[in-house]
């Protein structure tokens, strides 16, 4: 198992478009529909795989193009270790002043270093100056625990299968 991170920084509005941030259904919608309805489920259908916007569904990462990893680690801490330098990084610009405090940034290293290391994503976001939003997001990957049928992006990473359970 490995893990990916993923950054974006952008505006609210942007971030709030949710149509975009999920998979569209599986089927279009029915015969007779109306035009605007047809549109916008072709517009998602082929945007949504491809845009850099945050999936609501963290694990979705994994089917956005390879150039949008801003960084892939084997162990759970190294992993943790940059997004907590990518928050502190935007901390300045926090929309909110209590989550600048350094307890808080530990806190969330440390959470992350154990929901990664069971085979959980984490995502994090937050408000910068009005009217922008940061999203850092790790995703497990090879395979992802939510949905585990989706492959790796990264073509030069290794895809180990995790090793066998043991019997009691």
């Amino acid at each position: 198992m490995h893990h990916h991170g993923y950054l974006w920084t952008g505006p609210k509005q942007r971030f709030d478009d949710e149509a975009l941030r999920r998979p569209p259904p599986l089927h279009p919608p029915p015969d007779g529909s109306r035009p605007e309805l047809v549109q916008r489920h072709r517009e998602v259908k082929a945007e949504f795989p491809v845009i850099d916007l945050p999936p609501l569904e963290t694990a979705y990462w994994l089917i956005k193009p390879e150039k949008l990893i801003r960084g892939t680690w084997e162990e759970p801490k190294e992993a943790a270790d940059w997004l907590g330098e990518r928050v502190a990084e935007y901390a300045a610009r926090f929309d909110s002043e209590g989550g600048r405090e350094g307890a808080r940034l530990a806190i969330l290293v440390d959470s992350a270093v154990e929901r990664l290391g069971w085979g959980g994503d984490v995502a994090h976001g937050c408000y910068l100056e009005r009217p922008s939003f940061l999203s850092v997001a790790l995703v497990c990957c090879s395979p992802n625990r939510s949905l585990p049928e989706l492959p790796c992006p990264a073509t030069g990473v290794s895809r180990r299968k995790p090793p066998a359970a043991t019997p009691p």
